[in-house]
């Protein structure tokens, strides 16, 4: 299994907008993170300095959200809808994209995979893909 560092992570998103900026070609995942990047403006100026991206923290306290995790985060639920794994999230996630669109439908998921990740970490299971699941049918039928 890959596990990339916090560095290799922040390196890859800004080598995605450096690439994407200059014309070069990217490789499929840089393409994916291109377009999430791309509705992300407001990490344009960190995603163009990587020394200040490899440095850069977030803490909670400062009310400020990590850019890289919450793009990680877009990337990983891309990549669960596009396998349908777990299974039945491809078609939660359609539902929840008809009320909130794509974009806010992702934002809705990440609600429900951090949920899922922090139920995870504080019982010692492994996590709960149905639960995930059910979590994300819900927000679809709140209007």
């Amino acid at each position: 299994m890959f596990t990339p560092s916090q560095h290799d992570v922040r390196r890859f998103f800004c080598e995605a907008f450096k690439k994407q900026r200059s014309g070069e070609i990217l490789t499929p995942l840089e393409a994916i993170a291109r377009d999430w990047i791309m509705q992300h403006p407001e990490y344009d100026d960190l995603l163009n300095d990587v020394d200040a991206a490899l440095v850069a923290e977030f803490p909670i306290e400062g009310g400020q959200s990590n850019p890289f995790l919450h793009l990680s985060m877009h990337l990983s639920i891309t990549e669960q809808i596009s396998i349908d794994q777990p299974p039945g999230i491809r078609s939660a996630f359609t539902q929840l994209a008809q009320s909130r669109g794509e974009h806010e439908a992702h934002h809705e998921i990440m609600e429900c995979l951090g949920e899922m990740l922090w139920q995870s970490q504080r019982t010692g299971q492994p996590p709960d893909g149905v639960a995930y699941i059910d979590a994300i049918k819900r927000r679809a039928t709140k209007r």
